[in-house]
């Protein structure tokens, strides 16, 4: 379990989907500004998850990461990603934090 997935896991709840993988990926000085971002309320409809991990990564990454984790998570939205693929959030958030530790080198 990586530090993203952990921090979204712990009780009592204190961060939203993209405020761990803000907060797990060392930059906790985002969460204030990702707090309106759980939950399927990231800008489009994003996961949140995914939101953060694009704020945290080059924009040239963007494209691929955002092709990983569709690839494992179904889809990019978060509506799509719980009603049709069943993918947990908590899988959402490590998935995020990993990408951020991959993409932001």
């Amino acid at each position: 379990m990586n530090k993203s997935r952990e921090i979204f896991e712990a009780i009592p709840k204190t961060h939203n989907c993209a405020q761990s993988v803000a907060a797990g990926s060392g930059a906790a000085e985002r969460c204030g500004e990702l707090a309106a971002c759980g939950g399927g309320r990231a800008p489009g409809g994003l996961c949140g998850a995914l939101h953060a991990a694009l704020l945290l990564t080059p924009e040239e990454t963007h494209e691929a990461l955002c092709r990983e984790f569709e690839d494992v998570a179904g889809s990019t939205l978060c509506r799509e990603i719980k009603a049709i693929h069943h993918f947990p959030c908590a899988e959402c958030v490590e998935l995020g934090g990993k990408l951020v530790e991959k993409f932001r080198k």
